[in-house]
């Protein structure tokens, strides 16, 4: 356990009534994880899609007419059998240019009671997580899929009656979260919800095992709801933190182009990557999204820039948007040549950050401190704080910093997993 955790535990049954939540949580089931400064994470809630081998850009340019709006991408893995030859960086940036968000997927070891050929050892399970773990975030890296994503491992199904098969794969996909949070992505798991899901549930609040950012079941049965999965309560993976694939392999046609999928339904984390700009005259880039803020670099009129994400800040001009940049700088959107003013240009996501949160219950407030009203709906223990940025408030156990969420309500950042428990945390702008 972590220091920074070690005092959240001590101290949070003396705040708690403040904050509404029920219990302190310790390091895991919950674990910390810290984000790069020019990096974001991308929430994406829509229909998707994957296949086993990656379209072409022609074919992927033909499904703009379909219903679909993200595609699910074997990036690696041992038993990945697909070739790919269209899956290089070149294509990523191609396809996530005409819109489409991309779901990482990495097929690597199975469980020892599953069918797949190459499997995790029941004894080193956990070795064998953060070798996967390591190659996924290489093969992300190696593609242009930046740190911030989620990276969803697929754990196909296995005997669950296999007291040793089942608690070789917990230990490894808790492995695979803690090595994933360390290398500074999100965890997610693609599991059946006949094996690895309810597992995965049953111990959704155990302090043994870390928990997964993203739960993406399979069940065919035609039905693409996001909530009344048997076995998984409704309150687990609860905010921006499911996927379902409901239909099994299959042709679809569009734009003439016929290709077999799987069908899926996400709200959820996906992969983030750079968007190609140019701006319209020479401007500054600043270390926040307003002139208050330090200069860090001078772009000159007509250069590229690579924008990661928008958020809201200073008015120029006509707009209060701000591009973050890969190294982490802001310049105004106003001199840009993003697709749309004087508001956010889609495909570009709007800058989050999500944590964990680490009790049950927590109260989402109006604004910053316990006196502001409360939202319906409190978050519950494990949920996913997606965080635009910190301001300080009322103080609750030893902070007095508080989180603002994208959805406009704020909760205390002490009952957050952010990197610490007393300040801000970066990269997380102020607001």
């Amino acid at each position: 356990m972590t220091a920074v955790f070690k005092v959240k535990v001590v101290v949070a049954a003396l705040a708690v009534l403040l904050a509404g939540p029920s219990a302190p949580a310790f390091a895991e089931p919950t674990t910390p994880i810290t984000y790069n400064a020019g990096t974001t994470a991308t929430r994406f809630a829509g229909l998707a899609f994957d296949t086993c081998t990656a379209p072409t850009l022609a074919q992927m340019t033909a499904w703009r007419t379909s219903p679909y709006k993200a595609i699910g991408i074997y990036i690696g893995g041992v038993n990945r059998t697909c070739a790919q030859p269209q899956l290089t960086a070149s294509w990523v940036t191609s396809v996530t240019a005409m819109g489409w968000r991309l779901v990482p997927i990495y097929l690597g070891l199975q469980a020892p009671c599953g069918t797949r050929k190459y499997k995790m050892s029941t004894a080193a399970s956990n070795r064998d997580a953060v070798r996967n773990a390591d190659d996924a975030v290489a093969q992300a890296k190696a593609l242009g899929i930046l740190p911030g994503s989620a990276i969803y491992n697929d754990m196909e199904n296995y005997d669950k009656t296999n007291a040793v098969c089942r608690n070789a794969v917990l230990h490894y996909l808790s492995a695979w979260t803690k090595q994933l949070h360390v290398q500074r992505y999100l965890s997610g798991v693609y599991a059946n919800l006949a094996s690895g899901a309810p597992d995965l549930a049953a111990v959704y609040n155990s302090t043994l095992y870390a928990r997964p950012d993203a739960l993406w079941i399979a069940r065919w049965d035609g039905n693409s709801a996001l909530t009344g999965w048997a076995g998984i309560p409704d309150t687990f993976w609860a905010v921006g933190q499911r996927g379902k694939q409901y239909r099994g392999d299959h042709t679809e046609t569009y734009g003439g182009v016929t290709l077999n999928i799987d069908n899926d339904r996400f709200d959820a984390p996906v992969a983030s990557v750079v968007y190609h700009y140019s701006v319209r005259t020479t401007v500054h880039s600043y270390s926040g999204p307003s002139t208050a803020y330090p200069v860090r670099s001078t772009i000159a009129a007509n250069a590229g820039v690579r924008v990661v994400c928008q958020t809201f800040g200073q008015k120029i001009g006509t707009t209060t948007v701000w591009n973050k940049l890969i190294d982490g700088t802001y310049i105004t959107d106003y001199y840009t040549r993003t697709p749309s003013k004087p508001g956010y240009s889609a495909p570009i996501p709007g800058c989050s950050f999500p944590f964990q949160t680490t009790v049950n219950g927590l109260s989402r407030r109006h604004g910053p401190g316990t006196a502001y009203a409360t939202y319906p709906g409190a978050l519950p223990g494990g949920a996913l704080a997606w965080i635009t940025c910190q301001q300080a408030g009322s103080r609750v156990g030893t902070t007095a910093v508080w989180d603002r969420l994208t959805d406009g309500s704020w909760v205390t950042d002490y009952y957050v997993a952010t990197a610490s428990n007393t300040t801000y945390t970066a990269p997380i702008r102020r607001c």
